[in-house]
């Protein structure tokens, strides 16, 4: 943890801006431009395609660079591409055939286009609002290896999927960024494209330091940020690991933790008296 003064925050998306059934609520919006008001700067940094954060962004206000991919793309809120990292075409294919055979659903995303194989899952209904768009169904995806920003394998067999991304770690750890971003999801992304890295982008790109940036998050995926950023804070519904590895925690993603953590954690870093969140608003 630094003493050092927060000049910017940087939040995950899923399981910590946004609820389960993904929305954002009008108490963390509320929280982000007290934040701003306080001489905070406030961006996203998400496994989420482009696609999927920019909407956020609008809603949010955000004007700096954004992180989606796990940070394997920077792009601003007007479009344009910062920085883009694909995963090496041998680590996807490696990939696919460590998957072949096992119950698992193939989401790859590439060039602004989320491809998957079936439709047949139950998280593609909240993919679509998280990605903001339509899947293109592709049973064959082999051309689109050398153009792969993520590769998601989808399961809710929490064992299995464990399986399968420990051994892409064993076997692709050197070359990938391969964590679960959720319990279902196993993302494979570039080297370059993690947390920890990406955070570094975007400090540089606000023209802090990585000791004035405070980042939130809730899963394994979000622990590279912790570890580098100045303020760590974890969601009330993370896993215990995931906790002890965060400076604070705050409520859980269902209960605006976003707008808790920036009420009662950031704020008061900041001079501002912190506000006492209470169920159903603050005192």
């Amino acid at each position: 943890m630094s003493d050092g003064r927060i000049a910017l925050v940087i939040s995950d998306v899923d399981g910590t801006l946004v609820d389960r059934d993904k929305r954002l609520s009008s108490a963390t919006v509320d929280a982000v431009r007290r934040l701003r008001e306080a001489g905070a700067a406030f961006t996203l940094i998400s496994a989420r395609p482009p696609s999927g954060v920019l909407p956020l962004v609008t809603t949010l206000g955000i004007e700096g660079p954004v992180g989606a991919f796990n940070g394997g793309t920077i792009f601003t809120p007007d479009g344009g591409t910062v920085e883009r990292h694909v995963v090496a075409a041998e680590v996807v294919r490696g990939m696919f055939e460590l998957a072949a055979g096992r119950p698992v659903s193939v989401w790859l995303f590439s060039e602004g286009q989320w491809h998957a194989d079936t439709l047949d899952n139950p998280h593609v209904a909240h993919e679509r609002i998280a990605a903001s768009q339509e899947p293109v169904v592709l049973s064959d995806m082999s051309a689109l290896y050398d153009k792969t920003d993520k590769l998601t394998f989808v399961s809710d067999d929490a064992a299995m999927l464990g399986a399968l991304v420990a051994e892409g770690q064993a076997r692709f750890g050197q070359r990938a960024t391969i964590a679960r971003s959720q319990t279902y999801y196993g993302d494979i992304t570039d080297l370059a494209a993690n947390k920890g890295t990406g955070i570094e982008a975007l400090a540089a790109a606000h023209g802090v330091t990585l000791a004035q940036v405070a980042v939130l998050g809730d899963m394994n995926n979000d622990l590279p940020m912790f570890d580098r950023a100045g303020f760590s804070i974890a969601m009330g519904q993370a896993s215990p690991d995931v906790k002890a590895r965060a400076d604070a925690v705050s409520t859980s993603n269902d209960d605006d933790g976003v707008a808790h953590a920036i009420d009662t954690l950031i704020l008061p870093r900041l001079g501002v008296p912190g506000r006492l969140r209470v169920q159903g608003g603050m005192i």
